[in-house]
């Protein structure tokens, strides 16, 4: 199977700048992490574990990096309880690995907020606590969950956090109740969409790079509209810098979703982050989860039943959610487990970078598909040219993520195979790698002209 050819998206970003005017309605580059990849040489008192006094306090800035202050609001436990009707049973949204999620009301501002009380006899939880204020307070983007505050009064770790409406993309692709509506074609490509871009956020424009490391379908919150946000950061890890290839850790993360090179070794990279985002991206297309027990023993491993029918085109649609009633776009089926069965390739090395999934589900996301039609015979489909097993296809011209026009719409029906789609980006990307490296070479030669001029002018004049 072919994949991506490794395209550097990787942009500069400015660390820590000094004196930069406070313009604060200009848009400003995403901040870098000035905080060390060990996490646990922060003291719980670096980060003012005391929270008696005002609410609008700032985190003193870890010493391991540059100085950068990180301003996050800071609540007393008292506010917080109060927020939450002293976290009453009905306020409880979730709970997971590391604490309980309410449902509050903030009394100075009338807003309404997440409020995450961590476990106090949880063996992580400081450093968790820690990693979470750190990097939601630096790490910015419409794709990642916006970070409010935090408490810090005696034993107590507590993190504010914005309200999500939808609550988790777990809670909209399993278990279902009969009168929940499963989430259409377009909405499960706009979430994968929106996700990519998140995890590109973390591993091209934080510098360093971010490895999430706990990327599932509960950690993906849904706000009004279904646009995703990446949520609990607690066990995220900075990325190798310089030379290195890979950060070694423990392995920690959430079975099923965890790479098998990360999970054999300790050797940590971002694309262990691509092979996770592939595992729920497999969850969005079939509607199964990750793991599930109460399937027959050959089914409960998602990725281990999922393979096999890459192999055999005709059985593509069998991957389908059946509760999606037949209403999505063969075509854009193909080209959906083209990018997942690349994403979940067994060895790192060939899967693809997440800027080049963005793209390619950026185009799939714009594909606008009819939901009203069902079924392989829709006339007006074939009368178009454009039937696709369930309904029709609506053009949509629009560019998004990084302007690349990915041409998957050309061949015929026996060509979109998850390999021949491989094919097709693989091509394009190769197109766009030789033009920057034509451009380079032309820099370089132009530079090397310039101080072969400035040399000959040195010596005319010694």
């Amino acid at each position: 199977m072919g994949c991506f050819p490794c395209f550097d998206s990787r942009q500069e970003v400015k660390l820590n700048p000094e004196k930069e005017p406070d313009d604060r309605n200009q848009k400003q580059a995403p901040p870098s992490v000035p905080v060390s990849s060990n996490t646990s040489r922060l003291p719980s008192d670096r980060l003012g574990m005391r929270s008696n006094g005002g609410s609008k306090r700032e985190i003193p800035a870890a010493k391991d990096g540059p100085g950068a202050q990180i301003a996050a609001q800071t609540f007393t436990f008292r506010e917080l309880a109060a927020a939450t009707s002293n976290f009453r049973p009905e306020c409880l949204l979730g709970e997971g690995g590391f604490g309980s999620v309410y449902k509050g009301r903030l009394e100075s501002t009338g807003q309404v907020v997440a409020v995450k009380q961590l476990d106090r006899n949880g063996l992580q939880g400081t450093r968790e606590f820690l990693v979470e204020v750190l990097m939601l307070s630096l790490l910015h983007h419409p794709n990642l969950v916006n970070l409010i505050g935090y408490c810090a009064d005696g034993d107590q770790r507590l993190l504010v956090y914005e309200f999500m409406p939808l609550g988790s993309l777990e809670d909209h692709l399993h278990d279902l109740p009969p009168d929940k509506e499963p989430l259409d074609w377009n909405t499960r490509m706009r979430i994968a969409a929106g996700a990519a871009k998140g995890l590109e956020y973390l591993h091209d424009k934080a510098n360093p790079p971010v490895i999430y490391r706990d990327f599932k379908s509960s950690n993906i919150l849904l706000e009004e509209g279904f646009n995703p946000k990446l949520s609990d950061f607690g066990l995220a890890k900075l990325g190798p810098v310089g030379d290195k290839s890979h950060v070694s850790t423990r392995v920690m993360g959430t079975y099923g979703y965890c790479a098998p090179e990360y999970a054999m070794t300790g050797q940590l990279t971002v694309k262990s982050d691509v092979y996770s985002f592939g595992v729920v991206f497999l969850e969005l297309i079939t509607g199964r989860k990750a793991i599930d027990s109460t399937l027959p023993h050959g089914e409960q491993n998602l990725v281990t039943w999922a393979r096999p029918y890459f192999h055999d085109r005709r059985k593509f649609v069998k991957l389908a959610d059946p509760r999606l009633q037949g209403r999505f776009p063969m075509r854009g089926l193909y080209q959906a487990l083209a990018v997942a069965s690349m994403c979940i390739q067994e060895q790192g090395a060939a899967r693809p970078l997440i800027g080049d999934v963005v793209t390619a589900l950026s185009y799939l996301s714009n594909q606008a598909y009819d939901n009203s039609s069902r079924g392989s015979g829709n006339k007006e489909g074939k009368a178009n040219g454009e039937e696709r097993g369930g309904g029709r296809i609506l053009r949509n011209e629009e560019g998004e993520g990084s302007g690349r026009r990915w041409d998957l719409e050309g061949g015929s029906e026996k060509e979109d195979s998850p390999r021949d789609t491989a094919r097709i980006l693989n091509k394009d990307l190769e197109r766009e790698r030789a033009v920057a490296e034509a451009k380079m070479w032309g820099e370089n030669w132009r530079e090397k002209r310039k101080q072969d001029a400035q040399g000959s002018f040195d010596g005319s004049n010694g």
